[in-house]
């Protein structure tokens, strides 16, 4: 990118990311940050995107049934090959807005996730934490979503406010509800958040293209499908700051990280060229 789309990416991240929206991802555990994306960015995910579904990587997976009229397909960890990718992980305001809201002094880059829903996707996103799906421990983490085609409500990603103080709940695959990562009773089940959701604060937002969405890993979120009309594809990158350590499972985590173990022990930094190191906090 140039100098002035880079100059340019500083000054959204000083106007967007305030001193209230920092308060309120820390306490609530999830904001919508307006516009920190420009629109020359957005196209960039957007050639990204229908690249990536052009030519899926092997870690693609379908999450629609058979019987489903649209179709959802997620695809992980493409940054290394996929340029437009990375000129937006490492170009834009989005590393240095995960250090402001996070608190870090660093930012590294975890992993990046396509999730597209084409039109008429019943499949939803059931509610569910990320980090247990994880090969990471470690409070200062930003995940990012990242909507290229507007989204409306009852379509978006939604939270349950201030979920991202924990406890950790039971990861499960989203087709078929199985426990395949913490045994059975390791951890404790997800609530019903849909039958008592006038008991949950939800937030959730309509989004516009250049909208970024920004969570904690634990923070509990779901969305819904899409309607005939409309086609939903996302974004979405993760970051880690300084207090994240390695923590190698005796399973899959999702996405898996090949050799990992054999170079990084448990408790270490991610400092692993997988993980680039993204921004630092200015003295």
């Amino acid at each position: 990118m140039t100098t002035g789309t880079i100059g340019s990416a500083a000054a959204r991240l000083r106007d967007r990311v305030t001193p209230e929206l920092i308060d309120a991802f820390r306490r609530d555990g999830a904001v919508c940050v307006r516009q920190l994306l420009s629109a020359d960015e957005v196209a960039l995910l957007r050639e990204g995107i229908d690249a990536n579904l052009a030519a899926p990587s092997p870690r693609a997976k379908v999450a629609s049934h058979p019987g489903d009229p649209g179709f959802f397909i997620e695809d992980f960890c493409n940054w290394q090959h996929n340029d437009a990718y990375r000129r937006v992980i490492f170009d834009s305001a989005l590393p240095g807005a995960a250090g402001l809201l996070c608190g870090s002094r660093t930012i590294r880059l975890y992993h990046d996730h396509m999730l597209t829903k084409e039109p008429g996707t019943r499949a939803p996103t059931p509610w569910h934490q990320d980090q247990p799906y994880y090969n990471i421990e470690g409070d200062l983490n930003v995940s990012m979503w990242i909507a290229v085609d507007p989204v409306r409500r009852h379509s978006t990603l939604e939270f349950v406010a201030g979920s991202h103080r924990g406890p950790w709940l039971m990861p499960r695959s989203f087709m078929d509800s199985q426990a395949k990562w913490f045994p059975e009773g390791s951890l404790t089940d997800l609530p019903d958040i849909d039958a008592q959701r006038d008991q949950h604060r939800i937030l959730g937002w309509e989004i516009e293209p250049g909208d970024v969405v920004c969570f904690h890993m634990l923070a509990l979120h779901a969305s819904g499908g899409v309607d005939g009309d409309r086609r939903r594809r996302v974004f979405s990158v993760r970051f880690i700051g300084d207090d994240v350590r390695h923590a190698p499972r005796a399973w899959t985590t999702s996405p898996e990280f090949p050799g990992l173990a054999e170079r990084l022990p448990a408790g270490a930094a991610m400092d692993d060229p997988l993980f680039p190191l993204l921004w630092e906090r200015a003295p």
